[in-house]
């Protein structure tokens, strides 16, 4: 973590809204002038479209699996570095993946494709990450002794690696506002059908097929960071998700509710948020619960102070 140099991070899975809750921190970045470095999880991928297309079937025959979700395809080690440049001099090495055709004319490169490595433009105020892994955390020996069905606390993680002298990959370290996005499971595939069939073509089954592929993978790389995170936000559907694979439509905000949980909930004025976020409610000392309509506003309501507080400090020690 640093006070100069601070990182804030929105973790979740693939389908689970993470692109709508950077859309609502550019808000607050606009409204209060913060000149904000946005990095996008994807751009530290291991494999451009056409490499993975060739590992998973490398990996299929070998009968193994490997996914988005897993250190195999991913850079765990570079994105843990570049937090650790810029929580040290603000700088750092990126690159943007070039996942659609409108991203490839922008960055003017080919779709599916990665652009160079280049460094960050000094005189941001924060970093801002949105993708996968913004509170990974794997040891170098996890991949042989850690199995889905016996996930250690993350605590405890650690206390393992020092204990063996294996610091490994540590990146929620380096975050100072570390943000979850974690939508009920089945809205959370039924949401992920409905996008890549939409927006890059592919079947439900094919899709249905990914989501099993890579579970193994979800469940040692992705759930784990949710006990990390500062604030959780999971949409839950007041309609029937039961079964996913043959949901006909996304259940709307209107026919969902928001819960929200605080890692440390002495630091919240919780009847201050409740005067401002209409019909929410406490379910929990440390959960609030808003309309899925809110979600936005709820975000900017929460979260706006807490970033605020970070260039605060930032200005005093700058100053």
């Amino acid at each position: 973590m640093s006070v100069r140099h601070p990182i804030v991070a929105v973790t979740g899975s693939s389908g689970a809204g993470t692109t709508t809750v950077k859309q609502a921190f550019a808000e607050i970045f606009r409204r209060e002038g913060i000149n904000a470095f946005f990095v996008d999880g994807d751009s530290f991928r291991r494999y451009d479209r056409a490499g993975m297309k060739q590992a998973v079937a490398a990996a299929s025959a070998a009968g193994r699996p490997i996914s988005h979700f897993g250190p195999e395809a991913n850079l765990f080690e570079r994105l843990e570095g570049l937090f650790q440049e810029y929580s040290r001099t603000g700088g750092g090495l990126h690159r943007h993946y070039l996942g659609s055709r409108e991203a490839a004319v922008r960055h003017g490169g080919v779709e599916g494709a990665f652009t160079p490595w280049q460094e960050i433009p000094p005189g941001s105020d924060l970093l801002f990450y949105e993708g996968l892994h913004g509170a990974c955390i794997e040891s170098t020996w996890s991949r042989r002794e850690m199995t889905p069905s016996h996930n250690p606390l993350v605590m405890k993680l650690r206390q393992q690696q020092r204990e063996r002298g294996d610091r490994g990959i540590d990146v929620a370290r380096w975050v100072d506002l570390l943000i979850g996005v974690v939508p009920s499971i089945n809205l959370e595939w039924i949401q992920k059908i409905h996008r890549d069939c939409a927006d890059k073509g592919c079947s439900a089954e094919a899709v249905t097929a990914t989501i099993l592929r890579r579970l193994p993978d979800y469940l040692r790389y992705i759930t784990p960071q949710f006990s990390l995170t500062d604030i959780n936000f999971q949409r839950v559907p007041l309609v029937d998700t039961s079964n996913p694979f043959i949901a006909r439509d996304i259940p709307t905000p209107a026919e969902s509710m928001v819960v929200i949980r605080f890692r440390e909930p002495k630091r919240h004025d919780f009847p201050d948020l409740q005067r401002r976020l209409p019909k929410a409610f406490m379910s929990r000392p440390n959960t609030l619960v808003v309309p899925g309509g809110h979600m936005g506003h709820a975000i900017g309501v929460i979260c706006a102070p807490l970033v605020q507080e970070l260039l605060t400090r930032r200005r005093t020690v700058s100053g």
